[in-house]
Formats: structure tokens, C-alpha cells, sequence
């Protein structure tokens, strides 16, 4: 049927609505504070097809988790074995539940007039799905069978009743499994106020116009898409970036693609890569497909809607095996890095072409500490998770951001308030690093650096991180940002720096664990940036005067000058 613009853009709007309000129940419902406090869950809308109608702003890479995971619903369930009430429960990245075993996703399906006419999934990253490490997070596993407990897509609801069975086979597998139990609850009650608030529209609307507008809504995307694209030249390019190791004590593995803009699509081939390693860094083919996505989106046109439309005008080659495109039973839980290494390979290959729309080389890793311990004060089981901000890349005309999380997730920081009360630890300091953000005529954005101190027990931690030894590239003249460091017993005469996937670290009680993210690379030529910002990055001590002289071409005249003002 014909569909009303001005009808399309309410009903559109209200997908996006009803995403976001399930965002807000699964926060505000959940036990755990990676969920309650740091964000790391992500919602969205599909239609009756699987196809994305509308994601909430949430976790990039949990695109990735979610976009097979319909399809793979309808191959293990009959149509007639999927009814109202139900809800599905997954998580194995090789059966559409994800692109590693911490996320579980619960998907809904919708139904009008005895059909279905959507479904709502929601995501998130549970801290502990067993495994032979808590938090089931290390990048040195050599299998996805010593990561967690694998769940295929299975009913975990039954028109409206819960499985138990299902339940407690679960929660068995996992550590501190009380607050599997609340984060799961969690889940459950935002896809019921997801069904709920589809079923509004269509009580209002009907099926028919509602289904409508799902279509529209993916064509018309796809036509504003491949509008963008035309207006961006044709052009066959490549780029290369590194990650540290392949996870288990190899050397830096090469990473490489191929993107070709051509006329009203765009080609990226990733075949020409490594096959898969032996360490936990291998990248599902779904998470391949959301950094691409996201890649695209964020660089061609920002505006787009975020539906499974544009995806169409966009062809992706990999071959199976590949670490970009992994088989079973490769280790993934550490794809996280490598998606953020395959974003900067898009965004590397792109600034060839439109170099005024890509930033510089972000810190790109999502540098991961899985603390674990029993607490001095309960006895019990904790598992404390974290991840950290770094710089974010320069612009052709602007610094890049100081201390965010940047490309495929969007969590925020745990607040040093909510670690302290509910961990054992305290944060001895907390600050930005200087000289951090590559020079240029714009900076790169700041590292951060934060020192933990465990309180009164021994504990033990798991560390997953990159850009350790290749740093954050700079663009067009602008010089890399720094590399991360992380030390254990910094200041102290047994000071030693931790390799960036290592897994089972003990940390004794009075210990300190500093972990300092990698900067961003500047954009442009340093000695053509302007003196007042130089000055100004001087005063406000994002660098030093080392700095200032070496990379800006300071003198120490004008250094002097500087320094009676500060004073």
C-alpha cells in the first residue's frame, strides 16, 4: 500500500521511540553495573523478516550480535511453534546469538491478527557466562569452548510462562549467578514493554499499514544511501593496520582491506587476511558486518536512519576461516579489539577518498580488566568489570575528543562512587595524560590513565586490550597518538608492565593496577597550528613544553612567555 510521508515519519519515529524505551527499562531494571551503570546493552526493532527497522542509540557492535539472530530463530523453530508469549534466549555467535558469549540476546516476537508482525531483541553484556577465566573475557582462550556456556537459540519463555528448566541450566554455568538472575529479568521486562508498545501502533495503525512502513522505511534508506554515495568519487583503494599479537604470545598480526566506491554501491574485501589464530581475537562474520555498517553510516551519511535498508547498497567479502569472518570453533571473545582495528581499516581506506569526513586514528580498543576475588567483607564471589576511554582522533578542522570510548561501543566509564560501594577496590587517581594526542594542526584527543588499588583480599585479574604497540596513525601530516601501557605495581621496585592479553594476573591485597589507554592521532601539519591553541594546550597541561618546542616548533622565548603568564 501507499504510505503517507508525513504518516511514515511518526510511525518511523515511534520505532526509534520504542527502542529507546526499552533501553531505558533494561537500564533501570538491571542488577549488574556494567548493565545499571556503564550502558553495555543495546535494543532494537525488527520487522517480521529480521530485517533492522530501528536500533536504539546504544553499542554499535551489538548490531553485529543481533542481525542473524531472526533468521536463525525461524531455521530452529517451526513457523507454527512460534506464538505469542514466547521468547528466545541466545548467544553463540556460530548459531546467531551474538558475536561472543558475554552478550545474551532475548528476542520477542510481535503478533496482530494472528500474524507476526515484528520482533524486539534486546542485548547485553553479562560479566560472567563461566568459562575458564571470570568474566569470561580472555583473549589468550584458544577455543569458544573454554569461553562460556553456549546457548543456541532456545525458548526461555512459553506463551507468557518461563522455562525454568532453562533458566537454571544457564545460571549454573555461570559465576555470581544471582546476578545473571537480575540481568536477565531485566531483559525479559524490556521486551515485554517492547511487545507492548508495538502493539499500541498496531491497534492504532493496523498490519497492513504498519508492516507498510517497515518497507518504506528500508527503501527509503537505502535510496538516501545510495543518493550519498554518488555524490562521493569512484575509486579502488586499500589500507593496513596491526593488531598487537594473534592473543597468544605471537607477533603483531596485519590486518587489510580493499573498499571500492563504485557509482551507487560500495565493495570492501576483506579476503586477502590471515586465517583465523589460535588466541581469542577472531571476529564472527556478523560483527564483521556491523563495524562495515557502522563504518559506512558514520563517514558516507551520519542522517541515515538506523535500519537494515542501507545495508543493501553495501556488498562485504570474506572468506570463512578468515579471522575477519572466523568458523567454529574459533576463540572470539576478544573480537572486540579486532572490530575496533577493522573500523579503523574502513575509516584508513575512506580518508583516501573523502578525507574531510574521517578522522584520525582512534585509541580503537576496548581495553578490558575482569577483576575476581571473594570480598573481604561478604566471602562471596565478585567478578568486577571494566572498560576504559582513550583518545579519539582529530578532525580536519578540530581536536579530537579527550577520554571516550570511540568506533563499536558506546559505554560510558563505571563512576569511581558505584566501584568503591559495591567492589573492594578503591581509585587512587584518575586523570588525563599529557603530550597523549598525536600533534597537529588539530590534536588528537587524550588518553586516560587510572590507578586501582585492591583493598584487604588477594585477587586476581584478566586484561584484554590493543594499540599497545602500534599506535594510533595520524592523517595528512598529523603525527600518532601515544600507545597504551598497563602496569602492575607501578612506582614500586616491582614494577612490571602486563602484556595486553593476558589472562589470571594476581594482584595482592595494597596492589595497584595502572592502566593507561592509547591517544589519537592528530590531523594535519603541527607547525601550522595555531599558537592561541598551542598556548592553550600548554596552560591547561594537555602538553608539556617538551612538546610544545619538539612538535609545534615552539620557541623558548615564547616558552618563557608562557610560563610568566601560567605563573
Amino acid at each position: 500500500m501507499k504510505v503517507d510521508a508525513i504518516l511514515l515519519e511518526v510511525i518511523g519515529n515511534t520505532f526509534m521511540s520504542i527502542a529507546e524505551e526499552m533501553g531505558a527499562v533494561l537500564v533501570k531494571s538491571a542488577y549488574s553495573t556494567n548493565i545499571k551503570e556503564r550502558k553495555d546493552c543495546s535494543c532494537a526493532l525488527f520487522d517480521r523478516f529480521g530485517n533492522t527497522i530501528a536500533q536504539a542509540e546504544h553499542i554499535p557492535m551489538h548490531l553485529g550480535s543481533m542481525l542473524s539472530l531472526i533468521g536463525k530463530i525461524h531455521e530452529y523453530f517451526e513457523d507454527n511453534e512460534i506464538l505469542p508469549g514466547d521468547m528466545f534466549i541466545a548467544n553463540d555467535p556460530y548459531n546467531g546469538g551474538g558475536t561472543h558469549l558475554p552478550d545474551i540476546a532475548v528476542a520477542s516476537p510481535v503478533f496482530w491478527d494472528n500474524k507476526i508482525v515484528a520482533w524486539v531483541a534486546s542485548i547485553a553484556h553479562h560479566n560472567d557466562v563461566g568459562g575458564r577465566v571470570p568474566g569470561s573475557n580472555a583473549a589468550d582462550s584458544d577455543s569458544i569452548y573454554a569461553e562460556g556456556i553456549r546457548i543456541p537459540p532456545v525458548k526461555i519463555f512459553c506463551q507468557g510462562e518461563l522455562n525454568k528448566d532453562v533458566l537454571n541450566l544457564i545460571l549454573l554455568n555461570c559465576r555470581v549467578n544471582h546476578i545473571r538472575r537480575g540481568d536477565l529479568n531485566a531483559q525479559f521486562a524490556c521486551n515485554r514493554k517492547g511487545v507492548h508498545r508495538v502493539e499500541d501502533v498496531c491497534q492504532r495503525y493496523g498490519y497492513d499499514t504498519v508492516t507498510s512502513c517497515m518497507e518504506e522505511l528500508l527503501d527509503y534508506t537505502e535510496r538516501k544511501f545510495r543518493l550519498a554515495v554518488e555524490k562521493i568519487p569512484n575509486g579502488l583503494v586499500s589500507f593496513h593496520d596491526y593488531m598487537d599479537s594473534d592473543g597468544v604470545g605471537g607477533p603483531p598480526v596485519e590486518l587489510r582491506v580493499t573498499l571500492e566506491v563504485r557509482d551507487r554501491d560500495i565493495v570492501l574485501d576483506f579476503t586477502d587476511n590471515p586465517d583465523q589464530v589460535n588466541g581469542a581475537i577472531n571476529l564472527p562474520l556478523s560483527g564483521l558486518q556491523a563495524v562495515v555498517y557502522y563504518s559506512l553510516r558514520s563517514i558516507v551519511d551520519p542522517t541515515l536512519l538506523p535500519n537494515g535498508g542501507y545495508y543493501r547498497a553495501i556488498e562485504i567479502k570474506t572468506r570463512p576461516g578468515c579471522i575477519l569472518g572466523c568458523t567454529e570453533p574459533a576463540a572470539c571473545a576478544g573480537r572486540s579489539d579486532t572490530a575496533q582495528r577493522t573500523a579503523d581499516l574502513v575509516f584508513g581506506a575512506m580518508a583516501q577518498i573523502v578525507p574531510e569526513r574521517v578522522i584520525a586514528g582512534c585509541n580503537s580498543s576496548i581495553t578490558g580488566v575482569y577483576f575476581s576475588g571473594n570480598d573481604p567483607k561478604t566471602g562471596e564471589l565478585y567478578v568486577y568489570m571494566e572498560t576504559f576511554g582513550g583518545g579519539s582522533g582529530a578532525r580536519f578542522c578540530k581536536d579530537g575528543l579527550n577520554c571516550v570510548q570511540t568506533h563499536m561501543t558506546n559505554t560510558s566509564n563505571l563512576p569511581i562512587e558505584s566501584m568503591e560501594i559495591e567492589f573492594p577496590y578503591m581509585t587512587e587517581s584518575y586523570t588525563l595524560v599529557p603530550d597523549s594526542g598525536g600533534p597537529g594542526k588539530y590534536r588528537g584527543g587524550l588518553a586516560m590513565r587510572k590507578d586501582i588499588r585492591v583493598l584487604d583480599h588477594d585477587s586476581h585479574f584478566t586484561l584484554k586490550a590493543d594499540r599497545q604497540k602500534t599506535p594510533p596513525w595520524g592523517l595528512h601530516g598529523g603525527k600518532p597518538g601515544t600507545p597504551g601501557v598497563i602496569t602492575i605495581y607501578p612506582d614500586t621496585e616491582e614494577a612490571a608492565v602486563i602484556d595486553s592479553k593476558k589472562s589470571g594476573t594476581p594482584l595482592r591485597s595494597g596492589g595497584i593496577l595502572r592502566c593507561q589507554m592509547p591517544g589519537a592521532g592528530g590531523y594535519g601539519n603541527p607547525l601550522e597550528r595555531d599558537r592561541a591553541l598551542v598556548i592553550e594546550d600548554l596552560e591547561e597541561g594537555y602538553i608539556t613544553p617538551e612538546s610544545a618546542v619538539r612538535d609545534y616548533g615552539m620557541t623558548e622565548e615564547e616558552l618563557k612567555t608562557v610560563q610568566i603568564f601560567k605563573g
